[in-house]
């Protein structure tokens, strides 16, 4: 098509309802109240104070004078580095534990970036380590930097492990890189973290037995030891116990599995006590169905429509062996989940108005979103072929129910019609006051990103665009 297909759904009439012949849930009258950043602000706070204790202790025995050469220096150096990589090696390990606290506080959206970041710090904060201590303890007995490392691995205990760590951590931030990491699957790129964990077991011995400040019995070797206790003990609560009573309590089974398009199916679960789900739109879980074929992989989805208490649905869109498998999902099919999880949800709005922009199954969480925001709200939907356009009839009703205006924006990429639209004076256009809104994306990342420029472009502050990220 050459111009894009763009009409105002709300006016229409008639209250059909869902794929499926099942009843949509109840619209609610008003949006639940938005979440602030208290949490997020206190987490920040926790990280910093626990950063300067793990340094503190070097500081403190460190007497005055006693750095006056160079070996001296980067012995130091080494020992610092040494201490600040093994803090935020715990603190990437339990940004991993999935434990409701943090991800009510920041969300794992946010969380994810943190773990991004924390992640290439303490590949750098590695390496220095290693490298400065070589180097400086080479300088002082008067060896060959490498003679020094065989020395190490030789004679100090632990060592051979702290390497192995090391090594182990380098390789995790090579997956990290953007490219390599869109060419893994996910499964492998997931399993492959998990080594993180095998790291900390390996660096642990040597950070007792040969480091300075932790080497001696006292209040800081114990402090330490404590803050390994608490991370396994936060681990062990987020992957294990929190899932357990999750999954005991609610006993989620698929109850059907509707083709929405030629590559899309939304599939229902029931399960027990789902009124008492504290489940938001545009929120996620973490879903493992235990059939064959299936049960070894945990993915994370959105669901597509709100909790109405009797049952829950997520619309997938088919891209690879393990989603092609969920459209052959048997009734009755157990289904193991972990979550809900985001903050990619109407409470955490800054405006009383939204504008929601989705691209092809990315209209699931916006979907659900749409039965919880005030009254007002846009959406801009944008798809190749009006095949590709996903729970229309829907999306109809709602804007309905709710006064929202919808626009069904058809084409492929290279049409002007849809690039006009995505451009800041088109956004103007269709939705004057979008500088005073909220926006929430959720599509294909060629999409997000030119919606991002158009937005700014559009005077849209930072601050009021939200993306939708699952997990990395």
């Amino acid at each position: 098509m050459t111009h894009p297909q763009t009409h105002t759904a709300g006016r229409r009439t008639g209250n059909p309802a869902p794929h499926g012949g099942r009843s949509a849930a109840p619209v609610p009258p008003a949006a639940v109240p938005r979440r602030g950043p208290g949490g997020r602000r206190a987490l920040v706070g926790l990280f910093w104070a626990g950063l300067v204790a793990a340094v503190l202790p070097w500081w403190l025995d460190t007497p005055a004078g006693s750095l006056d050469t160079t070996a001296a220096a980067l012995t130091a150096a080494g020992r610092i580095t040494g201490l600040v990589a093994g803090y935020l090696l715990l603190v990437q390990v339990l940004m991993t534990t999935r434990l409701g606290v943090f991800e009510r506080s920041a969300g794992p959206e946010r969380i994810s970036r943190w773990h991004r970041d924390v992640g290439a710090t303490l590949l750098v904060t590695v390496l220095a380590h290693l490298s400065l201590i070589v180097v400086g303890y080479a300088a002082e007995g008067g060896r060959s930097v490498p003679g020094q490392a065989g020395e190490l691995l030789a004679h100090y205990e632990d060592m051979v492990g702290a390497f192995a760590a090391a090594g182990i951590l380098v390789l995790l931030g090579l997956t990290g890189v953007r490219a390599l990491r869109r060419a893994l699957p996910y499964e492998l790129w997931y399993h492959l973290h998990l080594a993180s964990y095998l790291a900390v077991v390996l660096g642990f011995g040597h950070q007792f037995s040969n480091g300075a400040q932790l080497h001696p019995p006292g209040p800081v070797r114990t402090g330490w030891i404590a803050a390994y206790a608490l991370v396994a003990a936060a681990l062990l609560g987020g992957r294990v116990v929190a899932p357990l009573r999750f999954n005991l309590r609610h006993r989620l089974r698929v109850a059907d599995v509707v083709a929405e398009s030629r590559d899309t199916v939304s599939i229902y679960l029931t399960g027990r006590r789902l009124h008492r789900l504290d489940l938001l739109g545009g929120q996620f879980l973490r879903w493992r169905f235990l059939a064959p074929g299936c049960w070894w992989q945990s993915h994370p989805f959105s669901v597509s429509a709100a909790a109405n208490g009797r049952w829950l649905r997520l619309t997938v869109k088919v891209v690879g062996a393990h989603t092609a498998d969920l459209r052959e999902l048997a009734q009755g099919t157990r289904v193991w989940a972990q979550g809900p999880a985001g903050t990619f949800t109407a409470a955490h709005r800054r405006r009383e108005r939204a504008l929601l922009i989705a691209g092809g199954s990315g209209i699931a969480p916006l979907r659900a979103m749409l039965e919880e925001l005030p009254p007002g709200a846009a959406l801009i939907y944008r798809a190749r072929t009006p095949d590709d356009v996903l729970l229309q009839r829907e999306l109809d009703w709602l804007a309905q129910e709710r006064g929202t205006d919808v626009w069904y924006v058809v084409g492929s990429r290279d049409d002007p019609g849809p690039r006009q639209v995505l451009s800041a004076q088109g956004l103007r256009e269709l939705v004057p006051d979008v500088a005073r809104r909220d926006v929430y994306l959720c599509g294909p990342p060629g999409l997000i990103a030119q919606a991002v420029r158009a937005l700014r472009a559009a005077g849209v502050p930072r601050r009021q665009v939200h993306r939708a990220t699952f997990e990395l």
